[in-house]
């Protein structure tokens, strides 16, 4: 079934409107044309799309349903034709990449700087998700690159060993452990924690550690974003478990203090991602190599991936 993108047009411009009359004027179309493509759509698709009252007419749960797709479909079309409008601009390229929160933190912004540098023809877009998200993401091809923490869960990728990162502690001045240099995960959930949203490395690796040792975690707070985190903290609403490199920034900008998180766990591996095919499209082949050099490159797998949380 085909869908003209001037019928679509003209539904949206009725359902906005409320009248056939005004919807066929805004799209330039005389009346009976646009009562015909109205009549012949809802027959296509064995729905009614609009119910005629005395003043107008009122779109049906079918037609808002419809509407949203169309709202969508512009919202693609706007941006395809911003892409494509950027190669008249000197743009060679566009890179999707999606990260998760930590990998953000820690790691990238350096190395998109550097390549941004080495590539101003190539424009960059990153988008902060979860691990379990940017894997999605990246095997269904809404992204070129992914980064993001083990375990990995998706075969149709193609994975590098990254960069390596560990997890700190977070307390504020004044804590009854702001004298210490480190501390375990034991000690630590005799405290009420602020972490980051359900699905976020930290939060997930911390609960799955808590239960193994028949423990839960006392978490106080969850927020999205790092930031946020150090001022709870600050506060003394609680403690917290996030990226050592975020951390020792917080501690020169808030009141707070970072503490050594004393367990094998808390290294964080970062895997570089992305789809398994014959050959990687250029602009993501100079990206790879960028990150993961050819000479100390090494691919992992599925099964040399140990549980290191899911964001």
């Amino acid at each position: 079934m085909r869908l003209d993108l001037t019928t679509l047009n003209l539904v949206l411009a009725i359902e906005q409107t409320r009248s056939i009359t005004r919807g066929a004027e805004r799209e330039h179309l005389a009346l009976a044309a646009a009562s015909k493509r109205i009549s012949d759509l809802e027959t296509r698709l064995g729905v009614q799309l609009f119910e005629r009252r005395a003043r107008g007419v009122e779109p049906t749960e079918a037609c808002r349903a419809l509407v949203r797709h169309i709202r969508s479909l512009h919202a693609s079309l706007h941006a395809l034709e911003s892409e494509v409008m950027e190669f008249a601009r000197g743009i060679k390229g566009h890179l999707r990449i999606v990260a998760n929160s930590g990998a953000i933190a820690e790691a990238l912004p350096p190395d998109l700087v550097a390549f941004s540098q080495a590539h101003p023809q190539i424009r960059i877009s990153l988008e902060d998700l979860t691990s379990a998200e940017v894997q999605a993401a990246v095997a269904e091809g809404r992204a070129d690159v992914g980064v993001f923490t083990a375990p990995l869960l998706d075969s149709r990728m193609q994975t590098f060993n990254y960069r390596s990162g560990r997890l700190a502690v977070l307390v504020p001045e004044g804590h009854v452990l702001a004298d210490r240099a480190s501390i375990s995960f034991d000690e630590l959930l005799d405290y009420d924690l602020v972490g980051l949203h359900a699905g976020a490395a930290a939060q997930e690796l911390m609960r799955e550690q808590a239960l193994a040792r028949g423990r839960t975690l006392n978490a106080r707070l969850q927020v999205r974003g790092f930031d946020a985190i150090a001022q709870l903290v600050e506060s003394g609403l609680g403690v917290a478990v996030l990226p050592q490199a975020p951390a020792e920034r917080f501690a020169q900008v808030f009141k707070v203090r970072q503490l050594r998180l004393e367990e094998d766990w808390a290294r964080r591996d970062y895997v570089l991602g992305v789809l398994r095919q014959e050959r990687l499209p250029t602009v993501v082949q100079r990206f790879v190599d960028a990150l993961c050099p050819p000479e100390t490159r090494t691919e992992t797998t599925a099964s040399t991936q140990p549980l290191r949380g899911t964001a």
